[in-house]
């Protein structure tokens, strides 16, 4: 996973006129979820932009509002790459993923970003591209290769997930099709539905003519 590094800062106003405030400055507001889990009722000391969120009635996640430049997370943000982030909070980095995106419908500029902190032990879910290599049979029969899922969802530390899930479709035939069921990567769980139907080689016209004619 390639590495970019991001400054943010604390935010403590938050509510509608704070943020058309940061917006009308270039900045976009953003949240850093996945920190400390601590006991409910929590007594301890927060700092600038973080509170806590109840998880359940016992337990609570330390979450913090930040605040990060427009110009800053445009390589992140318009990049089919995935990045594991070193965000700069108040001169302390912390290691991050991008989460979620909120865009604005009409003009698709970025609302809010809401960032996961991770760790090297813990487990995450992460979108991560799809990779086709080598040359399937169908397709030497006339077939066509359609990729129907560009990015597929995998669960493992975020040390061990790779940049891209490499399909090779060498040995898938003429009408054929491969299900992330029949994907295995190593030390990764994938966690869509097993019959999902990832790539397949369609028949064409031309290659309908072709098995009509050999049918004779």
């Amino acid at each position: 996973m390639k590495s970019f590094d991001l400054k943010a800062s604390p935010r403590e106003e938050v509510g509608k006129k704070s943020v058309k405030a940061l917006r009308k400055e270039g900045l976009i507001p953003a949240v850093l979820n996945g920190g400390k889990i601590v006991e409910l009722p929590y007594n301890g000391t927060l700092k600038a932009g973080e509170k806590v969120v109840a998880i359940d009635d016992k337990r609570g996640l330390i979450t913090t509002d930040i605040v990060v430049s427009n110009e800053d997370v445009r390589k992140l943000i318009y990049s089919p790459d995935i990045f594991e982030i070193n965000l700069d909070l108040n001169g302390e980095t912390k290691k991050a993923v991008l989460k979620d995106l909120q865009f604005q419908p009409v003009k698709d500029t970025v609302l809010h970003i809401d960032f996961l902190e991770v760790f090297p032990e813990k487990p995450i879910v992460m979108e991560v591209p799809v990779q086709i290599e080598g040359h399937a049979e169908g397709v030497k029969a006339g077939g066509k290769l359609t990729l129907s899922m560009r990015k597929l969802k995998v669960k493992a530390p975020y040390t061990e997930i790779p940049e891209r899930l490499v399909i090779n479709v060498d040995n898938l035939g003429l009408g054929k099709s491969m299900a992330v069921g029949d994907l295995h990567f190593e030390g990764l769980e994938l966690m869509n539905a097993k019959n999902a139907v990832v790539c397949a080689v369609q028949l064409t016209r031309a290659a309908r003519g072709a098995a009509a004619k050999a049918a004779q």
